[in-house]
């Protein structure tokens, strides 16, 4: 079990929480001028990177209100939670986290 310190809530467990994808995607000015190609790659194509990750996360069951997270993929910690709209914070990592 994962705790997800909701910036609302407070702590609270992964199962009130929903994934909401890649945090920090920007919606295309002009949709309906992209291609099909163009419009797909918006939709679907996203990082799949190994470790630090800016996600969106919404309170489903709590607050309901959405929220941006820097989870690591590699042991699955939340390092940070910040507000939709505000920039990721900084995060280093600790000697002994040389992935």
């Amino acid at each position: 079990m994962m705790l997800i310190d909701c910036p609302n809530c407070g702590p609270r467990d992964e199962t009130e929480f929903a994934y909401g994808g890649q945090a920090h995607v920007a919606y295309p000015d002009d949709p309906s001028a992209l291609s099909d190609a163009e419009w797909a790659r918006y939709l679907f194509y996203r990082e799949n990177p190994k470790g630090l990750f800016a996600e969106r996360w919404v309170h489903s069951v709590g607050c309901r209100k959405w929220f941006n997270a820097i989870r690591d993929t590699v042991d699955y910690e939340f390092r940070a939670v910040y507000p939709i709209g505000q920039a990721p914070p900084e995060i280093t990592r600790t000697q002994g986290d040389a992935r």
